[in-house]
């Protein structure tokens, strides 16, 4: 096994070549121990600009900012003020989407376990106001409902959204107020922004992104999402070192020094599997409150990664070994940058591999694809999977709503048959093959939804 020197020495002579290798302008990284950091940055952090990345620069962390919001959510499990197993309706009484009924019937833990069945893919702006989530949430009110609370794992940002409110109404202050009382200041955490104005301060990444798929990666036309998503991941940025400070307080039980910031078994509680997956490859395979689990043999893994406009954030910790890998970058492939930094890192300190990435079959078979075929419709995009005369499977991705408003593109891709119920594409998306799986029956012997980490639901279907 390696030591921090090590990783530090290696990170530093390889990490320039690496950022080459993948098109990535910038990324910056850290390692922790058994509390002892080592961390560093290479490249640029906006190539309009060429200002150097340092380790004190600041990324964007997307939505590993889903951690931070079901912290703050298990502190008041922690204090007896909000039960994991109550409906949310009984502390946000206008929680309101379309389905009155499940509206009554989501709890907390289907909220943070990515149970709760209604679309999630819901952005809007609702302004820069401290009350930005409030109306969010006002706003879900005909949102649909997919399935039935509690029935399978669909990625939910608005469902982050909801528990942002209820830690607002809980604790009678803003949402960033709260990170930064309850999170922020407690862990130390000196270059931590919540929005933009707070970002400036530092050196601040820029997302890079491809206006068409090989065009090559350009500063992206806006630095962040809007603010009323910030507890799904729309605004938290920090630095690398700043992101595993957070890591080693739930690998320590909930300590920072002398001070609980959560109750002791409260850390561990959160990363136990609340919900399996399908086996999509590039998600994990179960979901704690809020962690990412990857069941590995032997050992689980746990983290979450991040995704805003042109940039990415992974987290991985291996609880027992004290060790939790960062690393935030600004573009390029950064799933490639990660197999290699994270799974490396890991690697060297505890003997962990990560599991390999799903790649299609080099001789797939033909298929009669009737199963699939159809429109699968959301908020964000429409997908609609089609079967030429030579028996060539495609899916046609059609952006509206605020998909479109960001500049996303129609793209039309051919996918080949990977395991029963899945196909997958023939050429990667950012150094990515994700699988597509088809779950459910509608019925008519097709299928009810079309699964990308987050179920689509069949257009037509109620």
């Amino acid at each position: 096994m390696g030591d921090l020197d090590d990783i530090r020495s290696w990170l530093d002579d390889e990490l320039p070549a690496m950022l080459a290798k993948y098109d990535v302008p910038a990324a910056g990284w850290a390692v922790v121990r058994d509390g002892e950091v080592v961390d560093g940055a290479a490249g640029v952090l906006n190539t309009a600009t060429g200002v150097d990345a340092t380790a004190d620069s600041v990324f964007q962390i997307g939505s590993i900012t889903k951690l931070w919001t079901s912290t703050l959510v298990l502190q008041l499990v922690d204090e007896g003020t909000v039960g994991l197993d109550r409906p949310i309706r009984e502390y946000l009484p206008d929680f309101r989407i379309a389905d009155e009924q499940a509206a009554q019937r989501i709890t907390v833990r289907h909220l943070l376990d990515h149970t709760a069945g209604f679309e999630g893919d819901i952005f809007l702006d609702t302004g820069f106001g401290d009350d930005c989530v409030e109306k969010y949430v006002a706003g879900l009110h005909d949102v649909p409902q997919l399935f039935p609370p509690g029935e399978q794992f669909s990625y939910n940002n608005a469902g982050y959204c909801v528990l942002g409110r209820l830690i607002e109404v809980v604790r009678g202050k803003s949402f960033d107020a709260c990170l930064r009382e309850y999170l922020i200041t407690p862990l130390g955490l000196t270059h931590a922004a919540t929005d933009a104005y707070e970002a400036i301060r530092f050196r601040a990444a820029m997302g890079h992104v491809e206006a068409e798929r090989g065009a090559g990666y350009e500063p992206a036309p806006v630095w962040a999402m809007y603010r009323s998503n910030a507890p799904a991941g729309a605004m938290l940025s920090m630095r690398a070192r700043d992101l595993v400070t957070f890591a080693r307080m739930h690998l320590d039980d909930g300590r920072v020094g002398e001070r609980q910031v959560l109750a002791p078994g409260t850390a561990a509680l959160m990363r136990e599997r609340q919900v399996d997956l399908p086996e999509l490859g590039l998600m994990g395979t179960s979901w704690g409150l809020g962690f990412e689990r990857f069941d590995l043999p032997g050992t689980t893994v746990v983290g979450h990664d991040g995704n805003t406009i042109g940039q990415a954030a992974f987290l991985r910790m291996v609880p027992g070994t004290g060790v939790a890998v960062a690393l935030l970058t600004n573009g390029g492939d950064a799933m490639s940058l990660y197999k290699d930094v994270v799974g490396g890192a890991l690697n060297r300190l505890t003997g962990v591999e990560l599991p390999g990435s799903p790649v299609p079959p080099a001789d797939p078979p033909t298929i009669d694809a009737e199963r699939f075929l159809g429109t699968y419709s959301a908020s964000v995009f429409d997908l609609t999977v089609s079967q030429d005369d030579d028996r060539r499977i495609w899916i046609e991705q059609t952006p509206k709503g605020f998909l479109a408003e960001i500049g996303g593109r129609a793209e039309r891709t051919q996918l080949v048959p990977y395991r029963d119920d899945m196909l997958i594409p023939v050429e990667a998306d950012r150094g990515m093959f994700m699988p597509h799986a088809f779950l459910g029956d509608d019925g008519t012997g097709h299928a009810l939804y079309l699964h990308l980490g987050r179920a689509i639901r069949r257009a037509g279907t109620d």
